[in-house]
């Protein structure tokens, strides 16, 4: 009779190795990316580039120091370069864009062990810190489709007048990849389709914010069509290492995440919250797994002052 082997989890494999599901990622990806060519010229497309060439290159160095086997073929940090570059205007000095690469990649990624051990999103995390230390150059929005730099105000600054049309489409003033809900929404089918995510998150996020932005008196069409309600919703609230992992678990981050983005928004001095509630959310992640976690089968609750 042979051993007998007990391994630990998960006992369930798949064929989805990590490369094939962030290749997958990287093409849900390019209609945002194509839509910010087309709205804010080539400069958009060497933003991205430099992302994602740095998050690549600090992925691999970041390795190398460490002894470890290197990551970067499984296209990670590529998507966190992706992801940076769609937080970030137009504008924005390549040599920041580089320190936020450095961020995303080294400090969230690296220094927590790598791919599935960051406590939060690597973008969106290197977003805020950038936010907290070039603010300025974070909030240089400039009008689409402007041959020199004109300065502009975001749609979140104006929200009830917003156009609708232009927020959908894309033709707004905002950050690379959040001005095109269309773009966006288009590579969020994709995920689903290929199962890469599941919609339980993104529609939950979003349709929370619909409906607290109705019951507060805002324009719920243009609340979820504006800002990165969508970049976030898709592509960094439904990061497998940062989120919940039962479905009550996902119910209850993306709530706290809409909960939070229609107060910042609405109440804060900031307009945007999205970034900021997804990783409060982040943070609370380990609690609410805990809090959901299924009951092992076949053990029953042990009544309380039950004799031993």
């Amino acid at each position: 009779m042979g051993n007998f082997v007990v391994t630990p989890s998960p006992h369930i494999t798949s064929n989805n190795k990590t490369s094939i599901i962030m290749r997958d990622v990287v093409i849900a990806l390019m209609p945002a990316l194509v839509a910010a060519n087309v709205v804010f010229g080539i400069r958009a497309l060497l933003v991205t580039a430099v992302c994602v060439l740095s998050c690549v290159l600090f992925e691999y160095l970041s390795r190398l120091v460490m002894k470890k086997e290197n990551t970067i073929s499984d296209l990670s940090a590529v998507v966190t370069g992706v992801l940076l570059a769609y937080n970030l205007p137009v504008t924005i000095p390549l040599w920041i864009a580089v320190i936020g690469s450095f961020i995303a990649i080294v400090v969230v990624k690296q220094m927590f062990g790598g791919i599935g051990q960051n406590f939060a999103n690597p973008a969106l995390t290197a977003r805020i810190v950038l936010f907290a230390s070039f603010a300025v150059h974070m909030t240089n929005w400039v009008e689409p489709f402007a041959v020199d730099t004109v300065s502009s105000a975001t749609p979140l600054l104006d929200i009830e007048h917003a156009d609708t049309l232009a927020l959908f489409l894309g033709n707004v003033p905002g950050c690379l990849g959040e001005t095109s809900a269309l773009a966006l929404l288009i590579g969020g089918v994709y995920l689903v389709i290929r199962k890469v995510i599941s919609p339980v998150i993104p529609v939950t996020y979003i349709g929370t914010v619909f409906v607290l932005s109705y019951l507060f008196g805002s324009d719920p069409v243009n609340q979820i069509l504006a800002g990165g309600l969508m970049l976030g919703a898709i592509f960094m609230a439904t990061d497998y290492a940062t989120t919940p992992i039962t479905t009550k678990g996902k119910l209850i981050f993306a709530f706290g995440c809409g909960l939070m983005t229609v107060a910042i928004r609405l109440y804060g001095a900031y307009p945007e919250g999205v970034s900021f509630s997804i990783l409060f959310m982040n943070l609370l992640t380990p609690l609410i797994d805990r809090a959901t976690k299924a009951k092992p089968f076949g053990v029953e609750k042990v009544r309380k002052g039950a004799e031993k």
